[in-house]
């Protein structure tokens, strides 16, 4: 089976501006994959050309193994712009009934219900979206995302305008998509969260990928800390597999070892580092 998202040696030039120069990169199947980077680094451009609102200068995309942009990428595809605005007299339950038309899907009123019961609204089927706070508005447009049962999600800032208990329903909801085989490709800036939740990561500057891997893959190892009866101190340059004889060390002196501390780089860390002072 091909990989749900394949983008390979992708250009996207506007002008004299290359707003993208060679990007390749990969969601598999039931992947989870984070696209990060500061603003101007090409992201907006890299979801626009794979659902279909841009064609690329060169190189390949592909969603679901067919080419970006054609009418089976588009079926294969969920999605939630950034800034998406729904009908305000609309309710709930209208809006997703809306997107089935929209999306061809039959999945009728027992999967409205679902969906509004998978984002936490089974409640407020009936209520209007402007009488709705805009962290419901963010969960109703994650529903929509998902009517038809799209295999690929492309989701951006879907947390953007929640609280932490929002945020926490919406990164259960993820795993759980992932756990059932769905593929989704997150941009998003807020870089804990990502961490938390992805597999993979991709950072992109001046439209290039800088950075790519496992979140802890692309951890550095910051040393080990060690908290004792003369307090704590930092052993810089040490790895997790220094830290019993670390420990060994301080009890043949004499020290009572209250704690061991194996400090690694964060998301954050390894994304100041190779972004610099950019803004996302």
């Amino acid at each position: 089976m091909p990989n749900a998202l394949a983008v390979h040696g992708l250009r996207k030039r506007y002008g004299a501006v290359e707003a993208l120069r060679g990007v390749d990169l990969e969601v598999g199947e039931g992947q989870l994959v984070g696209l990060l980077g500061p603003n101007g680094a090409g992201k907006s451009t890299l979801v626009k050309i794979l659902v279909g609102l841009v064609r690329a200068s060169d190189g390949a995309a592909e969603v679901a193994g067919t080419r970006a942009g054609s009418r089976a990428a588009r079926a294969s595809l969920g999605y939630l712009a950034e800034l998406f605005r729904f009908p305000g007299w609309y309710t709930a339950d209208e809006v997703l009934d809306l997107h089935q038309r929209l999306a061809g899907s039959t999945g009728g009123a027992a999967e409205r219900r679902r969906l509004l019961e998978l984002v936490v609204l089974d409640e407020a089927s009936e209520r209007r979206v402007d009488g709705m706070s805009k962290g419901m508005q963010q969960r109703l447009g994650i529903a929509q995302a998902l009517v038809g049962e799209p295999r690929v999600l492309l989701l951006d800032e879907p947390t953007s305008a929640l609280d932490p208990v929002g945020r926490r329903i919406v990164r259960e909801l993820l795993e759980g998509l992932r756990d059932r085989g769905t593929s989704v490709l997150l941009n998003s800036h807020l870089l804990s969260e990502v961490e938390l939740v992805c597999d993979h990561v991709a950072i992109l500057r001046g439209g290039e990928v800088v950075a790519a891997g496992a979140p802890h893959d692309l951890a550095k190892p910051r040393g080990i800390e060690l908290e004792t009866d003369e307090g704590t101190r930092l052993v810089e340059g040490a790895i997790r597999d220094d830290a019993p004889r670390l420990v060994a060390e301080a009890v043949a002196a004499g020290r009572q070892v209250f704690g061991v501390r194996v400090l690694t780089s964060t998301l954050e860390d390894v994304y100041l580092e190779v972004v610099g002072g950019e803004t996302t």
